[in-house]
């Protein structure tokens, strides 16, 4: 049985249920602000990832290899160097992706999805090294890795006698 004090209203018991419903509210509340905030992991962010994919196959005539490689750059902006002979070729480029996975797969799609817009020769991927920005410049300061891309461009591969 509740007392009801002197001079004060006697209670009812929709009354005492809502003053009881307010002080849970009220305790589930300090609760949560005594509990540690939920830590949400910081988004990943897109970074630069140096991709060299090489390709190979049967032999093209240069012009038509140049003309494909020069319609890839045009296609594809962020080509830093092809080099080609008639038999195979390698592209250098940036490519911005949230981790390498993502990087190496749209390095492994390029070639198939530009093969019929830039009438790329029909050949395979035989290579792909996919390495961040500070890989690349830590070796490129170590000479331990390739040169960076100059000039920019289209050019034949050097001391080969392949020319058609």
């Amino acid at each position: 049985m509740v007392r009801a004090q002197p001079g004060a209203r006697p209670r009812t018991l929709s009354s005492v249920r809502n003053v009881e419903a307010r002080r849970r509210e009220q305790r589930e509340q300090e609760e949560r602000r005594r509990e540690p905030e939920e830590v949400t992991p910081a988004p990943q962010h897109a970074r630069l990832w140096h991709v060299t994919l090489s390709v190979s196959g049967e032999r093209t005539p240069l012009p038509d290899v140049r003309r494909a490689l020069e319609q890839l750059a045009h296609d594809h902006p962020f080509l830093l160097t092809s080099r080609y002979a008639a038999d195979h070729a390698e592209i250098r480029y940036w490519e911005e992706a949230r981790d390498l996975h993502d990087a190496a797969a749209l390095a492994l799609r390029l070639w198939g999805e530009h093969r019929h817009t830039a009438h790329l020769p029909p050949w395979e991927i035989v290579g792909l090294e996919v390495v961040d920005r500070e890989t690349y410049h830590h070796r490129v300061a170590e000479n331990a890795g390739p040169l960076p891309a100059a000039p920019v461009g289209v050019h034949p591969f050097r001391g080969r006698s392949d020319q058609e």
